[in-house]
């Protein structure tokens, strides 16, 4: 009868350790996973509010090209992607400028 009382006093402490494990398994996480892909939104995010015309960007899909035109009313810009071809992409489809691409890829 002891040895029960005993294993289910063991069990009831095993609670709080149980606990920590979880937030620090959380904390890791939040450090490792969550934190970085938050800091690299900022930082796109910021890109994206400070691009002008003549800026050379890379768009969602790879395509590299010029800003030859913001509309911020409608969040638009027109890219000319090859001479005479404008294409026009949301603001939110432009992710990097041509030298920082280029520095990733090394």
């Amino acid at each position: 009868m002891n040895t029960i009382l005993l294993a289910a006093q063991a069990a009831q402490g095993g609670g709080y350790g149980m606990l920590i494990m979880m937030v620090a398994i959380f904390a890791i996480m939040y450090f490792f996973m969550i934190r970085p892909q938050q800091k690299q939104q900022k930082k796109i995010r910021e890109f994206q509010n400070s691009l002008k015309d003549g800026d050379k960007v890379v768009l969602g899909g790879g395509i590299h090209g010029t800003v030859r035109r913001i509309d911020l009313a409608n969040a638009v810009i027109d890219v000319e992607i090859a001479r005479g071809v404008v294409v026009t992409v949301d603001k939110n489809g432009v992710f990097a400028d041509n030298a920082s691409a280029s520095q990733q890829q090394k």
